[in-house]
């Protein structure tokens, strides 16, 4: 007895830490709209900043441990980024032109290569600029950083896309664990090295049922949202769950249904923008046709035949007009439902272990340049992750 109460108490084990978001909603779709507007003005070029406005805010209000990261990249270095790029893809371009007048024949050879070439720097600009937002994401004074070759995971990222084309798409989550730890191996949190532990057959596991119910959820229209959004969340979970820096660990509970509802609501708020387009199209035709004296079908014949050149050019404004602020709005439904909300539930569902061992880590690592972060990308929170 005596013996046994000498031995010291065992130590509880250490809570994980979590990773809150506090981002106020109303002040990010305040942000999005006045952007969108900018960007309207702009055709296009204020993106760059918008882009790093989204990065701040989303940043600033995500605290891992009760402290904030911060972002501090620049919107002129993504326009830089982009001009760069366009200096490699415009001669390109402009050789494949050259080639089809020459003569069909080489056009139609040349085609392939060009397809290749563009995937290729493709997969590099996905790197490079995943280098670039990590070079400027801070957390607690240190700076997360990336080494390794674009050049080198593009090479990998078009040997794994041979083998997708001949699977029919099945060797996906291999793909992904592959690419994955080329990345986090050159991922690095100060003089922390990341890596990545997920691995295919565990992805696949997780969502097997979801690749059987793909290829129905495309004829049956409604059952793709339910699909599509299931199988985000199983990626993101597996993802995240994946991911280590030396001793630290994440971990995501996030649900399989945690999504679905985001992607309905954008599908919802698509079909009322589509409904209010045609509205309006309609009501500014009418009132086109009133004012000229030509009955409606008569008059939006003439426009749709430019029959008419003086019917055309209003006819056309209120269609430019009315298409353009259809775009405009989606973009900030998008940004505010497929970014902001799904940030918010994403990082809520992550807990990190061992953050202990991110306690004294040394500043290491060189800024990167923005060569490919410049370039246009499907706006989902994928061009958003930093790890």
């Amino acid at each position: 007895m005596n013996q046994m109460s000498s031995m010291p108490p065992s130590r509880p084990p250490a809570l994980p830490a979590l990773v809150s978001f506090s981002g106020d909603r109303g002040e990010f779709r305040r942000l999005v709209t006045r952007g969108a507007l900018l960007e309207l003005i702009t055709v296009g070029f204020y993106r760059f900043w918008l882009a790093t406005d989204i990065r701040r805010h989303l940043w600033s209000h995500t605290a891992i441990d009760g402290d904030a990261a911060e972002y501090s990249g620049r919107g002129k270095e993504l326009l830089i980024g982009f001009l760069v790029a366009l200096a490699i893809l415009v001669p390109v371009y402009l050789a494949y032109f050259l080639a089809g007048l020459e003569a069909e024949r080489v056009k139609a050879f040349a085609s392939f290569p060009l397809l290749a070439f563009l995937y290729l720097f493709g997969q590099f600009a996905i790197y490079r600029a995943r280098r670039y937002r990590l070079t400027r994401t801070v957390w607690r004074g240190v700076r997360f950083w990336m080494s390794g070759s674009g050049w080198a995971y593009a090479a990998r990222a078009v040997l794994w896309g041979l083998l997708m084309l001949l699977t029919l798409g099945l060797i996906l989550p291999w793909r992904e664990a592959a690419l994955e730890r080329y990345k986090m191996r050159h991922s690095y949190y100060g003089d922390l090295q990341g890596s990545f532990e997920g691995r295919g057959w565990e992805f696949f596991k997780r969502g097997w049922w979801l690749w059987l119910l793909a290829i129905p959820s495309i004829v049956v229209f409604p059952l793709a949202p339910f699909v599509y959004g299931a199988f985000k969340a199983v990626e993101w979970r597996w993802w995240l769950s994946g991911i280590r820096f030396g001793g630290v660990r994440l971990e995501s509970k996030l649900p399989h249904g945690a999504l679905i509802g985001l992607y309905w609501k954008v599908i919802g708020w698509n079909l009322l923008l589509a409904a209010a387009l045609v509205a309006y199209i309609g009501l500014g035709m009418s009132l086109l046709a009133s004012t000229s004296g030509i009955p409606f079908n008569e008059y939006f014949k003439q426009i749709a035949l430019s029959q008419s050149i003086m019917a055309s050019i209003p006819g056309f404004a209120v269609i430019s007009v009315g298409y353009l602020a259809f775009a405009l709005a989606l973009n900030v439904v998008m940004r505010i439902y497929l970014l902001r909300d799904m940030w918010a539930r994403v990082v809520s569902s992550t807990a990190i272990h061992g953050i202990e061992a991110a306690a004294n880590v040394a500043a290491k690592g060189e800024l990167a340049n923005a060569l490919g972060e410049g370039l246009p990308t499907d706006l989902t929170l994928r061009d958003f992750r930093v790890a």
